[in-house]
This record gives C-alpha cells, structure tokens and sequence, in this order.
C-alpha cells in the first residue's frame, strides 16, 4: 500500500511572535514540550520522523507498537513525542532516547515509555492526502479518528484545542515551565509542509544569574560568552548555561574587567564540560571567575538543571548581592495538569 506522501516530509512550522493573535479564525493548542513527530502507517509498516526529517522509529519502540496495535491501518499523523515523568515532562529523559544501543532503548522504553501526542491528520484511513484542507476539517477527522481508534490507548493521544482566547491565556499564565508555550494556527488555512505558517508564544521569564567564568571567542582573544552559575541550597555555586548576546562594542571593555577578576574555582558545584563533538578545543575551554557579577538573563525553558538554550542578556545587576541567585528562581509549578490538556 502506497502513501500519497513521501519521506522525509517537512512538518509545518511556527514562528515566535509577542502576543497571541485574536479573532475568530484562530484555534490555539498547547506547545508541548517534547520532539515533533509524524507518524507514517502505509499498511506494511510503522516510520516515525522527526521535524529536520529524520528517522526516529528504532528510538521509540513503543510508539511503534502502539501505532501497529490500532485497528486503522493506514494514516499519516503530525503530533510531539513527550515523556512524563512523575506527572510532569522530561525532556531530559526524551533525550536519553536518542542513543545507539538498542539494549538501552528498549531498557527506557519500559522505564520511562514516551507518548505520541496528536494534533494533525495528514493522511486519513482510507488513504487520502488531507494536506489541502483547511485546518477545521483536518482537525475535525482527527476528533473522529481518535474517538474510533484511540479509546483504549494510552499511549497516542489527542492533544486538546479551543478557539477561545481566554482559555489559551489561561494555558500560558498556568504552565509555569510545563509546557512550551502555545500555538496558533488559522482554521481556513492548509496544511503548508516547511513553511512557518503558524505561530507561537512563549511565556518568557528571566533569572538573576552570577557570571561564574567567561570563554573567549574563537576568532579573536575577547570575551565571546558568559557562563551562568545560580546557587543551590548547600551554597554551591552550579553552572547552568550561558549568554553569548553580548554588543560588539562592549566586547573589548568587558574582556579587561573580566580578566581582572579571573580567580578558581569559579563554580563550586556543577562546572561547564569539556569538549564535545560541537566544539573546538579553544572554545570548551574557560576562564573561572571571583563570583562577584550578577546578570539577569531571559530564558524559554530551565530542564536538567540548567537552562534549555542560550539565554539573552537583559542587563547587569550591581545591585543584586550574588548569594541571592538561587536556583529557587527557576522552580516553578503548573497550575494545569497534563490531563486537562489531553483530550480523552
């Protein structure tokens, strides 16, 4: 049986924008905090896919299973893969899938089984593309396919939506680090495979964080990123990410402070890790610093115990007294449960 889509097949995209838009042609869902996925079922056999398109299907054994196990036996869905944990999500156990030792994978999959989130048909079970109709219908066959064929799974589930405003405001001042954010997307529109079509909002936050060590850059002997230390409850100074979105113009002044501050240990916890397959030997290298230097620095997401991403540099706090940065500043709890944002 043949697929009217191919792989690798793009997903549709978001890009981040301020604020949510309104009107009645918008529906927001929640932006869950895992890896996208499409899921392909020609009949013959089971392909997961990530968003840069690449195979995903030997990572997720049970997704596979679960896919095979229901009754319809062809289809094409676009969804996320999470992992809860403990009732909240772990991207830090989503990556420990991604690994080249098939034992492992199969260890975890029991451990810490993932889910298969859905919130877009691609291609219906009787194998007809759905990629050319707008988004009300799309998402209106895919109510109907999980009420007929998901009842009894727990592992594939349909990601809830609304087209009320107030509820997705709700969702974004409710997750406090739980999930991603939320996304827009407009009914009438179709499915545009490797376009940002829609958009998304995050609930950006920020932190005091002391500038525990610098690295230099890698073309040029100045300071080419801070690296961040917040303090945990013994007092230990533990390094949790970085900022690099330093202006040009302040690179030079700030190298010669910073130099006059270089002083070990610089973190007294976690320390930055050495070289890896994304670096130079020049750039995993680093300069520990007297732990004097407070920045606040804006952040999407704080996971495994440091920050998800870069962070942006808001400004320079010399006012804040550094034994104030604490980890306490990026433990935040949802107000919403994962099961309200799942439709049964």
């Amino acid at each position: 049986m043949k697929l009217p889509i191919a792989i690798p097949f793009l997903p549709m995209e978001a890009k981040l924008v301020a604020k949510m838009p309104t009107g009645e042609e918008w529906q927001y869902e929640p932006k869950w905090d895992g890896f996208r996925c499409l899921a392909f079922n020609s009949g013959e056999e089971i392909e997961l896919q990530s968003k840069a398109g690449q195979p995903l299907t030997r990572y997720f054994p049970e997704i596979v299973e679960a896919l095979d196990a229901l009754t319809a036996k062809q289809f094409v869905l676009d969804g996320e893969l999470i992992v809860p944990v403990e009732g909240r999500l772990s991207f830090d156990a989503l990556l420990q899938r991604i690994h080249p030792a098939a034992s492992r994978v199969a260890r975890l999959s029991k451990e810490t089984p993932a889910r298969f989130i859905l919130f877009d048909f691609l291609v219906d079970a009787d194998g007809e593309s759905l990629l050319s109709q707008p988004l009300a219908e799309r998402r209106g066959k895919l109510e109907k396919f999980a009420a007929k064929y998901l009842r009894k799974s727990k592992t594939i589930e349909l990601s809830t939506a609304t087209r009320d405003i107030a509820v997705a405001k709700h969702w974004l001042s409710g997750l406090r680090g739980q999930l991603d954010g939320v996304v827009c997307k407009q009914v009438h529109e179709p499915y545009r495979s490797g376009e940002r079509a829609m958009l998304k909002v995050k609930n950006l936050r920020s932190a005091d964080c002391v500038v525990g060590g610098f690295r230099y850059a890698s073309a040029k002997k100045v300071v080419g990123s801070l690296l961040l230390g917040l303090y945990d409850r013994e007092g230990r100074l533990n390094h949790v990410g970085f900022t690099s979105s330093i202006p040009l113009a302040e690179r030079d002044k700030l190298t010669k402070k910073l130099e006059k501050l270089v002083e070990p240990p610089g973190f007294t916890g976690a320390a930055p890790g050495g070289p890896s397959r994304w670096s130079t030997e020049r750039s995993a290298e680093w300069q520990p610093l007297r732990p004097s230097l407070v920045v606040e620095v804006q952040y999407d997401h704080f996971t495994g115990a440091r920050f998800r991403h870069g962070t942006k540099l808001l400004r320079w706090r010399p006012d804040k007294d550094p034994k104030q940065c604490t980890l306490k500043q990026v433990a935040f709890e949802s107000s919403i449960a994962l099961t309200e944002l799942i439709e049964s």
